[in-house]
């Protein structure tokens, strides 16, 4: 689909009644929720690739108190830590998207997935597999906490800066693909609420996709494509089901910076690939200022820790 066409057409369901149904529908039918399993089996990689950045920072899952900023469709990593051994697992959202069927799908996928979780985990496997019986025989729950005897808190609508937990009460705050979509005045405010919600020598983990999420549905542009665009001519493509704030990796990772946090992992850098696609336009005088390797990064992982002290 030509991504002008996707974001018209997503501005136009944001301010229709029933405009949030009638998205879902189509995203089931035409979009990339068409094929959940693919989505899904996505969000168990991202899962990974969180356990393994976060072990190598000395951090682990089993028996931390987590909190996943931005649940979205798939509840596939609080699925998958209760699995691995959390003790408690809050996850919050602006929206309420969850779907039981969809979280069935999440169920049986990570059933494939087991000896994965357990090894990436270091829990037993007996104890792994214990967990995903008691998920199997309340898969027609609606609620996560009904799943997981309680492990798996689900907030929604809630406020991801304050939504209502005791200061010091978690180890661990991570997000997926999630704060690329929060405007950034509001990113400040999440770093400060989660420093607050942290205990000492907690830590957050936040994976990003700061390139254009239009290039997803239209093949003929790339990920650096809306750089092109002024900031009042991508107000008119932002839209309420794909806002896209257009911050670059080292801004998302000074703000976390400012906030308190220590920067113990970042993982930015620029391909080859997209400094030659950078060369090749001509970029909006927003951005300027910017290196061209500051542009050309379009995804990071980075951790922060909060001081101990």
């Amino acid at each position: 689909m030509h991504w002008r066409i996707k974001g018209v057409l997503q501005k136009v369901l944001g301010v229709m009644p029933y405009g949030e149904a009638l998205h879902y529908g189509l995203q089931r039918r035409f979009g990339g929720m068409r094929h959940p399993r693919r989505e899904i089996m996505l969000k168990i990689e991202d899962w990974d690739g969180m356990l393994r950045q976060l072990r190598a920072a000395g951090v682990g899952i089993r028996d931390a108190r987590l909190l996943e900023i931005g649940s979205g469709w798939y509840p596939a990593l609080p699925l998958a830590c209760y699995l691995g051994g959390a003790a408690r697992v809050h996850t919050c959202d602006l929206n309420r998207l969850l779907k039981p069927g969809l979280m069935r799908e999440c169920i049986e996928l990570l059933g494939e997935e087991l000896p994965r979780i357990a090894d990436l985990s270091h829990a037993d496997p007996a104890d792994v597999q214990s967990r995903y019986r008691r998920l199997l025989a309340a898969a027609d729950a609606s609620d996560p906490a009904e799943l997981s005897e309680g492990v798996i808190d689900y907030r929604a609508p809630a406020d991801a800066a304050d939504p209502g937990l005791d200061d010091g009460s978690i180890d661990i705050v991570f997000s997926n693909s999630v704060l690329e979509h929060v405007p950034p005045d509001a990113i400040d405010r999440i770093h400060r609420g989660t420093l607050r919600l942290l205990r000492p020598g907690g830590v957050a983990f936040h994976s990003v996709n700061c390139g254009d999420h239009y290039a997803y549905a239209d093949s003929k542009i790339h990920q650096l494509h809306y750089l092109r665009f002024s900031d009042r001519e991508w107000a008119f493509w932002n839209n309420r089901f794909l806002y896209q704030n257009r911050l670059r990796a080292h801004e998302l990772v000074e703000t976390a910076r400012e906030a308190g946090f220590e920067i113990v992992h970042d993982t930015s850098h620029a391909r080859p690939q997209r400094l030659e696609q950078l060369r090749a336009m001509t970029i909006a005088p927003e951005f300027a200022g910017f290196t061209p390797e500051q542009l050309c990064i379009t995804t990071v992982d980075f951790i922060g820790r909060k001081p101990s002290g």
